[in-house]
């Protein structure tokens, strides 16, 4: 019944006020990809978990949007009497508004989850429609009740030997990039951001090692940070230094207007900022200049230390997943192995490293049709027993001091079935075409997605998610501004970058497949006038199921690429195995002719 739904409370609050709807995004006020209980408003309204979407909630009518990657997981999640389910690839939130509200009608959203592009970008739907966006207090807050508290750990310091440059150092350079732009001042709202600025960490966050707060930082590199003073120790103080003031949270409203009557020139992000930060620097009469993240691209370039960190976290990473794999095969004979069990053994492999701090993602542990799901989270409701005949789609990763991992391997429980080697094979083919890519300096993530899809298309077959993300070193799985997907991004790829190789397709209530390994963005050659020529580094390390590849629809280049990368892998691991995982190893490694 609507009234034991939170959806009765809200629309209680939206008639009180006298306007016609909300909008609630899945990210909170610091822009997460996976907030902190208190902050998952979302899931606490639909029931929906996944890490994208926005619900929309009017008098009459409600929808859940998500993207491609999540619309089956919605379909589970979110009851059907109470919300309209879209992939907002085919329909946008404001598209769909534009269509069930009319003229005069008033939206509410809180600026302080709401960018100004996306505030931009849904006006310009809504205002020729007279729909008018109304900025206003959470309206989910209000009506939660026994909301989760805020998350309240101490910060910790991610040290010299794997950060690879002095918090100093990187305030310095962002300083005189402040000062290039003619700004005295930066604003600092994106949480990866400030704990790559200040060379700190925390666990305010699953999976991710954040400390959720903002900072400010000048053109001559004085940074004040918005964090309770109570998390910081007397060596989280002495790291940070004379020039970084801490400051409680509640007064970020007050020092942004004290920078509004000094008239300073404040840089801000408008695609990455919650639109409050600008309103109230607007209305302490401070002067905007609109610029991208200044830590957004140094944090995405790695540097030497960084990188080797990295590769190092990816074989020992690789170690853990090769071990479960050898186990998964000899366990599936001797009794019935689930999905939970599958992602319980990978946590136990992973923890034996002392470098381990947590898992980077939940485990998608997908068997048979939660394959397909493509971000399935196992519980104990939905967790399935492994069968023969079936496939396991394994997509996990690892929060290391020394580097974040994200792996998929999709594995055959006994022997697969014609159509999963010719569906596996045309994503491997895909996966290598990316992978030995060569390309142009100045060229985009968007320019490169065709090649791991062209395989697919061949059959009329397509996967619908990006095929490249961004990763970061100790922070979020998830990083930007790089990507590859065919939706766009403009962002060019530099030597440094880490992203995902991840093409995949999915057969709804059938099978999931995905192939994917992080790649280093790294210099090739020198092209025609001196401009160099780019290509990636395969980082990760764990072996690719033989038994799945069709080895008759491969050119003999592929075979030889997936025969060196499957030697790299034995050679890399073998020491770290035992003497049964060790010869296990090698019969998955063996060459495919």
């Amino acid at each position: 019944m609507e009234e034991q739904n939170p959806i009765y409370f809200l629309r209680k609050i939206l008639k009180k006020q006298s306007i016609t709807g909300y909008m609630q995004p899945v990210h909170d006020e610091y822009m997460s990809e996976y907030p902190p209980a208190c902050n998952r408003r979302v899931e606490w309204l639909t029931g929906f978990s996944g890490s994208a979407g926005m619900a929309v909630v009017l008098q009459e009518n409600a929808a859940l949007f998500t993207d491609g990657r999540y619309t089956l997981q919605a379909d589970i999640e979110v009851d059907s009497a109470f919300y309209e389910k879209h992939n907002s690839g085919e329909l946008t939130p404001e598209a769909w508004i534009a269509r069930v509200a009319g003229k005069g009608d008033v939206i509410g959203y809180d600026a302080k989850i709401f960018t100004q592009a996306m505030v931009q970008r849904m006006q310009k739907t809504l205002s020729p429609k007279g729909i008018t966006l109304a900025p206003s207090a959470n309206l989910v807050d209000s009506i939660w009740e026994h909301r989760p508290g805020a998350p309240a750990s101490p910060l910790f310091i991610h040290e010299i030997d794997y950060s690879g440059e002095e918090s100093l150092s990187k305030r310095k350079r962002i300083a005189e990039q402040l000062k290039a732009l003619g700004a005295d001042v930066g604003i600092v709202t994106a949480p990866d951001a400030v704990c790559w600025l200040l060379n700190i960490r925390g666990r305010d966050v699953e999976n991710t090692p954040l400390v959720l707060a903002t900072a400010i930082i000048d053109s001559q590199g004085h940074v004040q940070l918005f964090v309770a003073p109570s998390r910081c120790d007397a060596q989280v103080r002495t790291h940070l230094g004379n020039d970084v003031e801490i400051c409680a949270p509640n007064t970020l409203e007050q020092k942004l207007g004290q920078l509004g009557k000094s008239a300073k020139r404040v840089q801000i992000d408008p695609a990455t900022a919650p639109v409050w930060f600008s309103q109230a620097l607007a209305k302490a009469g401070a002067k905007l200049v609109e610029a991208q993240d200044l830590c957004l691209l140094p944090k995405a370039i790695k540097n030497t230390v960084e990188l080797a960190g990295i590769c190092s976290a990816h074989i020992r990473d690789g170690v853990a997943v090769a071990k479960l794999l050898c186990w998964l095969e000899g366990e599936f004979y001797v009794r019935e192995v689930t999905e939970l069990d599958v992602s319980d053994k990978l946590l136990v492999f992973r923890t034996a490293d002392r470098m381990f701090l947590e898992p980077s993602f939940t485990t998608i542990a997908g068997s048979g049709p939660h394959g397909a799901i493509v971000h399935y989270r196992v519980t104990e409701d939905t967790n399935r027993v492994l069968k023969k005949g079936e496939l396991l789609l394994l997509d996990s990763g690892g929060q290391y001091l020394d580097g974040t991992t994200d792996i998929t391997r999709t594995v055959a429980i006994g022997e697969p079935t014609r159509e999963h080697k010719d569906r596996f094979t045309r994503v491997l083919k895909g996966h290598i075409a990316l992978a030995t890519a060569l390309f142009p300096q100045g060229t985009t993530g968007s320019q490169l997605d065709v090649l791991a899809r062209q395989y697919l298309w061949q059959s009329g077959l397509d996967y619908d998610h990006g095929t490249g993300h961004g990763v970061g070193c100790f922070l979020g799985v998830h990083e930007g501004p790089q990507r590859i997907s065919k939706r766009g991004g403009d962002a060019v790829l530099q030597p440094g970058m880490i992203l995902s190789n991840e093409p995949g397709y999915y057969k709804a209530g059938a099978y999931g497949i995905r192939i994917e390994n992080l790649v280093a963005v790294t210099r090739q050659a020198h092209g025609q006038g001196g401009k160099d020529w780019l290509g990636f580094e395969t980082i990760t390390c764990a072996p690719l199921d033989p038994k799945l590849v069709d080895a008759s629809l491969m050119t003999p280049l592929e075979k030889d690429w997936f025969n060196a990368y499957q030697a790299w892998v034995l050679s890399s691991l073998s020491d770290s195995l035992d003497n049964h995982e060790r010869q296990w190893l090698a019969t998955r490694c063996a060459a495919i002719r």
